[in-house]
Parts: C-alpha cells; sequence; structure tokens
C-alpha cells in the first residue's frame, strides 16, 4: 500500500492527476486517510471542471474527519467556497429530496427533466412512468398477463411461497396450470439472459414452486365492488373464457359460463396431455374461481341447446371466448384417406377417453405446442410394444416409453428449428423421448391403398423471406420430393375460431363470409352487448396470450356496464434502502428441473417433477429485482467517477452531455460528454443497469437513491 500511495503522490507532483486518481480508483471504495488526501490533492490540482472543485472539498473533508492534520485540507475547503457576490434576488428553498439511500422523498412531482419517474414516491400514472416500467420490467411487459415476476420470485427467495403464489393469481388467473405450461414469453426478455449475463432465470418453474409449497388451500380474492346488479354471460370455459369470468365477478357482476364439454377448462383439459398437467391441479384453481360466485353450466352448447341472440336477450353483456376449434385441415390429394386426424380431435379423444386408435407409423406434421403434445402422447400410445433389457424390467412400467418401438412416431416440419413456436426444452424432451425430428419438408400428398394412408409425399425446402408472422419463409426445392411409409397423420397445422353456431340473427353483423370475426382481435364487436376475448378474437396463442386479452376484454364490458373506468394503472414508487442482492447472486447457475426417468414416463405419470424448496430459493436468487430503481441526485453528485469507476456494464452509468425528451417528457436519448468540460450529468441508464447495487457502495457523498417502483391495478371509485 505504501509504494502504491508513493506513486501516486508522485505522479500528482508530475501533474499527471487524471492518472494518480485512476490509480487510487483501482483500489476500491477509499477508506484511508491518506487515499483521502491524495483523492483531494489530485482534484484540486487539476481543477479542469466543476466536479473538481466538489469532489476536492469532499474527499478533503473525509481526510480530516478520518483523522488528518495536514492543513492542506482546511485550504481546499476554503478554495471551495465561492468567492462571486452573493445575489440580490429571493431564492426559495428547495422543496424536494432526490438523496441517498437512506432518505426519504415525499410524493411530489419530479422537479427535473432527468428525473426517471414524473413524481418522486407514491403513485405515478405519466408516460414517462408507464415507459420506465416497460423498459426496465422487460419480463412484465413481455407477460400478456402483465404478472409482477420481481415481486413474486423475491417472495420466494424470502420462503413466502403463499405470498408469491397470490400476486400470481391476482395477475395470471391459473399459477398453478401456468407454472407448468405457460409459454413462458417472459423468459426470452429477462434481462439475466443477456449477452454476458448468463441463461435467464427459470421464471416458469418458480412459479409452480410458489403453488407447490403454498401451504393453502383454496384462495379466494377479495371483491373490488359489490354486486353491480348487472349479468354476463361468457361463451366457454377455456383459459380465456374463466378469465373473464374472474374478472367480471370481482368487479361485482353476476356471471354465468356455458360450456359444452362436460368439464371447464377448454384446452387445458382437452388440449394438453395429462402428463403435462395433472387434472387435479386446473379442478382446484377453476374452483377457485367458482367461489367467487361464478357459475359454470356444462355440456351446454351454444347454437343449439341455447342460441348466441337468447343469451344477448337474457343478459346485459355476453363475451365469447369459444377458443379455436375449427381445424386446418391440408388441402392435398388424398385427403379422403382414412388415418388423417386433426391434432386437438386426436389429443381430446385421448384427454376424454385415455386412449385412442393409432397406427404403427405415425407422422405428425408441425412445429408448435399441439405438434409437441401430439408426438409425446402418441409415443406413449405406440400400437406394438417391445421388450426391456432384463435389469430395467422390474422399474419399467407397462405403459411405459421404454416398451415402445422408438421409429414409431416422427415429427416433420416445413422451417428449420429456430422458427418453431414451442416452449423452452420441449426439442430437447422430443430427442429424450426418443421421437425423431424433421425440419426443411413439407407434404406435398398422402398416398394410400384401398382408402388407407399407406404413405407419405414430401418436398424438401430452403428458407426465403419473412412472411406476416415474421418468420422466414419455407421456399420448394425443385427435385427433392420423397415418400415416407405413414398409416397414421396428426394436423398440427393449426386452428381457427368457429363462428357456425353464431344464429342467423347476428351472424351477419358479427362474421366474415371466411368464418372469422369482422372485428378482429378487438374486444368490442358491432353489437353493443357482445364482446370477443382470447383466441376466438385474436386466433391460436398461448394460455397466457388468452388470458392477458379476456382481463383486457372484462374492463372494456366494465366500462360498457357502468359507464365508468373503474380499474386504473400506475407505477407505485417507494423508498427502499436495499435491493437484497449480493454480486455473487449473479454467478448462481440456472436450476434444472427434475423430471421422471423414461422407464416411468408413461400417459398420466407428471414427467417435470417440480423444484424442492432449497432449489426454489436457489434460483429466484438470480433474479435482477428489475423493479429497484437507482439514481443519482444530480444536486448532490460531486463528479468524482467513483461510481463509474464501480459499474459493471459497459453503459449503465454514463458521462452525459445531455439528455433528450419527447413531447410527453420521456427519456429518448441522450448525447455523451467528450470532454469533462461537457460532463453535465453523471446518469444511470437503468435499461442497462443489473440492480447490483456497487455504484452506491462506491458514492462518497451518498448521491444515489434507491426506489422500488411496482406497476399496481386499483379499482378507483
Amino acid at each position: 500500500m505504501k509504494q502504491l500511495l508513493n506513486e501516486a503522490e508522485e505522479l500528482i507532483n508530475a501533474g499527471q492527476c487524471n492518472e494518480a486518481v485512476e490509480l487510487l480508483c483501482r483500489q476500491g471504495v477509499p477508506e484511508d486517510t491518506r487515499v483521502f488526501e491524495l483523492i483531494a490533492l489530485a482534484h484540486h490540482k487539476r481543477n479542469a471542471a466543476r466536479g473538481d472543485v466538489f469532489s476536492a472539498a469532499v474527499f478533503a473533508g473525509r481526510a480530516i474527519s478520518s483523522g488528518s492534520t495536514n492543513p492542506l485540507m482546511q485550504d481546499i475547503i476554503a478554495a471551495s467556497k465561492r468567492q462571486d457576490k452573493p445575489s440580490d434576488a429571493h431564492l426559495a428553498p428547495q422543496d424536494y429530496t432526490l438523496g441517498g439511500w437512506n432518505e426519504k422523498r415525499p410524493a411530489v412531482d419530479a422537479p427535473l427533466a432527468s428525473c426517471a419517474l414524473s413524481k418522486l414516491n407514491g403513485k405515478a400514472d405519466a408516460p414517462k412512468d408507464f415507459d420506465w416500467l416497460g423498459k426496465n420490467i422487460p419480463c412484465q411487459k413481455a407477460c400478456p398477463a402483465s404478472t409482477d415476476i420481481p415481486g413474486y420470485l423475491s417472495a420466494i427467495y424470502e420462503g413466502r411461497h403463499a405470498d408469491a403464489y397470490n400476486i400470481n393469481l391476482r395477475d395470471n388467473v391459473f399459477p398453478a396450470v401456468l407454472g407448468r405450461v405457460c409459454a413462458r414469453p417472459c423468459e426470452s426478455e429477462c434481462r439475466h439472459g443477456w449477452d454476458g449475463l448468463g441463461e435467464p432465470v427459470a421464471i416458469c418453474f418458480s412459479k409452480r414452486s410458489a403453488a407447490d409449497f403454498k401451504q393453502q388451500d383454496l384462495v379466494v380474492m377479495d371483491k373490488w365492488f359489490a354486486a353491480s346488479g348487472k349479468r354476463v354471460a361468457v361463451i366457454g370455459a377455456g383459459p380465456a373464457g374463466l378469465a373473464a369470468a374472474r374478472q367480471l365477478a370481482l368487479l361485482g357482476h353476476a356471471v354465468t359460463v356455458y360450456e359444452k364439454h362436460s368439464t371447464p377448462g377448454g384446452m387445458m383439459n382437452q388440449g394438453i396431455p395429462v402428463f403435462r398437467l395433472p387434472r387435479d391441479i386446473i379442478a382446484k384453481e377453476v374452483e377457485q374461481i367458482t367461489a367467487l360466485g361464478v357459475e359454470i353450466v356444462c355440456n351446454t352448447e351454444v347454437g343449439k341447446t341455447i342460441t348466441l341472440s337468447q343469451l344477448a336477450e337474457q343478459n346485459d353483456a355476453v363475451v365469447m371466448a369459444a377458443g379455436t376449434l375449427r381445424p386446418n385441415l391440408l388441402d392435398l390429394p388424398g385427403k379422403e384417406l382414412e388415418g388423417i386426424r386433426h391434432g386437438l380431435d386426436f389429443l381430446l379423444d385421448v384427454n376424454d377417453n385415455g386412449t385412442t386408435e393409432i397406427g404403427e407409423k405415425v407422422v405428425v406434421i408441425g412445429g408448435g405446442f399441439t405438434a409437441m403434445d401430439c408426438a409425446r402422447t402418441a409415443r406413449r400410445l405406440g400400437a406394438t410394444t417391445v421388450q426391456v433389457e432384463e435389469e430395467l424390467a422390474d422399474k419399467t412400467v407397462p405403459g411405459s416409453i421404454l416398451r415402445m418401438p422408438k421409429g414409431n412416431v416422427n415429427v416433420w416440419y416445413r422451417r428449420s428449428v429456430d422458427e418453431m413456436l414451442v416452449t423452452p426444452g420441449e426439442i430437447e424432451e422430443l430427442e429424450h423421448e426418443h421421437i425423431p425430428l424433421e425440419t426443411m419438408v413439407t407434404p406435398k400428398a398422402y398416398i394410400g391403398e384401398n382408402g388407407k394412408m399407406k404413405a407419405m409425399r414430401f418436398i424438401r425446402t430452403e428458407l426465403g423471406e419473412p412472411d406476416a408472422s415474421g418468420r422466414r419463409r419455407p421456399v420448394e426445392i425443385k427435385g427433392s420430393e420423397f415418400e415416407i411409409p405413414v398409416d397414421t397423420v396428426l394436423l398440427a397445422t393449426g386452428q381457427f375460431p368457429d363462428t357456425a353456431w353464431i344464429d342467423d340473427a347476428l351472424k351477419a353483423e358479427l362474421a366474415e363470409e371466411d368464418g372469422w370475426l369482422k372485428s378482429g382481435s378487438a374486444y368490442a364487436t358491432a353489437k353493443d352487448k357482445i364482446f370477443a376475448a382470447g383466441d376466438y378474437a385474436t386466433g391460436a396463442s398461448s394460455l397466457i396470450q388468452a388470458i392477458g386479452h379476456a382481463k383486457e376484454c372484462v374492463r372494456a364490458v366494465d366500462q360498457f356496464l357502468t359507464g365508468k373506468v373503474r380499474l386504473k394503472d400506475f407505477a407505485k414508487i417507494e423508498d427502499v434502502t436495499d435491493s437484497g442482492r449480493i454480486r455473487e447472486m449473479d454467478a448462481v447457475p440456472l436450476q434444472a428441473m427434475p423430471t421422471l426417468g423414461l422407464e416411468k414416463r408413461d400417459l398420466r405419470s407428471e414427467v417435470e417433477l417440480g423444484f424442492d424448496k432449497e432449489t426454489s430459493i436457489d434460483e429466484t436468487q438470480r433474479c435482477y429485482q428489475c423493479h429497484y430503481k437507482y439514481e443519482i441526485d444530480s444536486d448532490k453528485c460531486i463528479y468524482c467517477d467513483w461510481c463509474v469507476k464501480a459499474k459493471p456494464r459497459p453503459d449503465c452509468i454514463l458521462k452525459v452531455k445531455e439528455l433528450k425528451h419527447d413531447d410527453e417528457g420521456r427519456i429518448v436519448g441522450w448525447e455523451i460528454a467528450k470532454t469533462a468540460d461537457e460532463v453535465n450529468l453523471i446518469w444511470i441508464n437503468q435499461e442497462d443497469c443489473i440492480r447490483c447495487g456497487a455504484c452506491v457502495a462506491a458514492c462518497p457523498v451518498d448521491a444515489i437513491s434507491i426506489q422500488k417502483v411496482s406497476l399496481v391495478t386499483e379499482p378507483v371509485a
């Protein structure tokens, strides 16, 4: 240390003040009296910008308070006093505090355009507040249901699994279900998965752990409003219909859901295999909805048992949430042959009856969620069985995958693996379960014999320009056709809303000739009382997308019924003194999901076993807690650069000449200062911030605040 101090002093004496400060900064946050003295002296001698005057005075004061008797320290402080003539004009006292981590800020409008939010504390709802939430909490922004992901991950880390479940229940309606089968749009946006930062947090698996360890029975939410006297009919008891029903009930409306099948749940019951989603999980979370007073009437097919017109007459509003049950069947030569089925029909049959007829050579066409479920289900239904090795025989259950021929099921897809819309890990599970995947091939014809499937003709493809979906379009390669033997084809090629059940009195107003709704993805239709939610409005999507659309639809329904906007979104800003994170948490690896061995994988046994409590805590500590906001008080900042030296990311703290704003006050860009004289602001670029707290620890003048900012929805009178 002595050698380093001597070297720094020599640099200062030689006029190399920048180099001296750089040398001293490499040692971490200063604590030694002599280090304080040398930093003060370096800034005093450099005197290149106003930051040098402030920094010299601050570090001189630190040196004195830590025991320095060097008279030069007092001289430096005295030299920092302003010598210009006092102003005759009255200056109003500052009525706000930006301050540091241990200070309290009032709930007032933000005084500076550089402030990240429109208010210093409390509730804020300006465009810049929602802009901050969207950019800084990318997982929540990506979630169609706007789930408070950092909030529930933090609760799990603290061992509060019940609280984490309740946060999820408030936002996404089916926490235990989605903890197993969510499409996970949040994970691809997770800041922890950005280049150089590792792998995304296992958000979905963590959600499941909240449900697995919540230690409470049914959770019945408190209603936002008393009974409204309004009645609403919901058509379809799938994810969108049930989510809409729950939200309507919380708003005080009386709700009846009409379902044509014998059990509520829609695709959760009819489309997703039991080995991915146990049915008791669905039943319990549906019961939490009926406990609010929602009535579900099953075995009632609208269009036959009762008409849409009748429902509109009997209710104050109707929500169509009938899903997408009209199959997209490929129009190929031989389409009339026996052995061709749509994937949803196949899955419904298996889920309702526990089995279905299937051939020995099965081809699944498609590259989405349904294709994966069809392939893995068909693999478990093998028409013939094989013997397993003697040492495995006692461990291998009768319906195990190991007893099925390895080549009996294949998946064929016209694009590449990169274009497949599947849940993370599904392609790996195909390989693990011995299901070959062939990509860059498209079907051309069904080939039959005696009216039954015998073979299928394909042609190889290459990727061209992106199509309307944003994925690259498959282009056929001439002369590359080939045939494979097939006796069962499962078409996982998509499905559409079915408007055939809409009675003639309303069809002209609501439906196009091609069978789609005229209103498209909008919540409202041409008929005042009738609304559309989920896949029935948007086309086939994921469970979480359907739930998110249904929640927004309910707001439109409620406003129609009451004439008021009764739910309001805002940013809730709270002072905190710590995020609870340390840098070592960043290095924790992604925790693997335990799974069932192949010898036990049959049609009903759940494959993913879930985290244990300890693992759930290990995983959730990886979350950066992006709802924390770190911000520098420009009035207290002395431009000492200690936070800049401590920053772990290249652009998380910037020396800024000017911030750029749009007409609504949002920060949309900046101009970096090129010289010390141009530095007007040391600014935390929170989009690049990983919430490590290194800047707070480094700041010598307590100029950096920490606040928690959450997206909150509350009822308003």
